[in-house]
């Protein structure tokens, strides 16, 4: 069963949800023909459940930005986090939208060898999107809009690239399988995905299942896509929630000054530098911490042995889903702040009127972004 994936916390199985959950389990299963394990293991956590399926949905449900660039994207920022399930699911994706070549060569971190110009631009920008130095250039020929929707995706897959190296098994697909096999079994897969990666969407969705946010709350890059915009500003209110009821003060705080220094590195083999952060606190706090900070920095090397040091002095299943989503989510808008930067140079009409050219017409006067 499906539930069965997920690793250390009880899930709401989907036939007996009722509320908030059945609410969004009931959105999941339409889009996604199931409600899969990523959603499952936010169950515990009824509003967060909601906040995680509004960060990922609507930026992939807005329809500027083609779906192949979107999983090119969300591809490559798996890649980024070392987090094997999502690149075998999202280059699954790619394998019906752009083909089994590029996505093996994003597959294999070898971006440089995409065939398709434009999907190996978005990819290698989203790939490196995290460091503060030495990122591939953003793509420059977009709307206000479109830069939105990308952003939304990369910040959207770093979130859940996180959650799910800490709550889902390694790898999607069976391990002991020879190359050819994985590639005619991933283009079986894709075959089947193909009407959720193909159909339209309804933009706002799963905001509707949020309290809404006040306006002009959101991050800073969404102002081009008001929709993408209201899911951000009312998933982060969820995430901010969450660390209010379950992330002692002491532990917000050493994870948003470590990530104010961090600048993309990895952290390597060794947790020296975590446990070194954290010989001041108690104990309980000291054991959130440890999760907290892996989570946001080393979500893949999160183990039995930190879940069960938490759960000694936490041991309900919402505390743990709310603390990993507060530092998924804290990190993955850090990464959302460096990708607006990222444009910051690019003139705000930029991408408006070299469409507008294409169409043979003018833009509207005023766009901003």
């Amino acid at each position: 069963m499906v539930q069965r994936q997920v690793k250390y916390v009880t899930v709401v199985p989907a036939l007996r949800a009722t509320g908030l959950v059945a609410e969004v389990y009931a959105q999941v299963a339409e889009e996604m023909r199931l409600v899969v394990p990523p959603a499952m293991l936010h169950s515990p956590a009824p509003d967060v459940l909601a906040g995680y399926w509004a960060l990922l949905r609507e930026p992939l449900a807005a329809d500027g930005v083609d779906r192949a660039a979107k999983e090119a994207a969300a591809a490559a920022v798996s890649i980024a986090n070392i987090c094997p399930y999502c690149a075998d699911m999202h280059t699954v994706g790619m394998y019906d939208l752009s083909g089994e070549h590029d996505a093996e060569a994003v597959a294999a971190d070898r971006i440089e060898e995409v065939a398709d110009p434009r999907l190996r631009a978005v990819a290698a920008w989203a790939r490196t999107a995290h460091q503060s130095d030495d990122r591939a250039p953003a793509p420059a020929d977009l709307t206000a809009a479109q830069r939105a929707e990308l952003v939304g995706v990369v910040v959207a897959f770093h979130y859940v690239a996180r959650m799910v190296n800490v709550f889902l098994s390694n790898y999607l697909l069976p391990p002991g399988l020879s190359p050819r096999s994985r590639r005619r079994l991933k283009q079986g897969i894709s075959r089947i995905l193909r009407p959720t990666l193909r159909e339209p969407r309804r933009a706002g969705r799963a905001t509707a299942l949020l309290p809404a946010a006040p306006a002009g709350t959101g991050p800073r890059w969404v102002d081009g896509q008001p929709e993408v915009a209201r899911a951000f500003a009312a998933a982060y209110r969820v995430f901010d929630a969450a660390a209010e009821r379950s992330v002692p003060p002491v532990v917000r705080r050493l994870v948003q000054d470590r990530l104010a220094e961090w600048r993309g590195e990895e952290t390597g083999l060794s947790t020296q530098w975590c446990e070194r952060l954290l010989v001041d606190l108690t104990p309980a706090d000291a054991a959130a911490g440890r999760l907290a900070l892996l989570t946001a920095l080393a979500s893949y090397r999160i183990d039995q042995e930190v879940v069960g040091e938490f759960r000694r002095h936490h041991p309900d299943d919402r505390t743990l889903v709310d603390l990993t989503a507060w530092a998924s989510a804290t990190a993955a808008a850090v990464v959302g702040e460096r990708c607006a930067a990222d444009w910051s140079a690019v003139p705000s009409d930029a991408g408006e009127r070299k469409h507008a050219e294409r169409r043979g017409t003018r833009p509207a006067a005023g766009i901003v972004d």
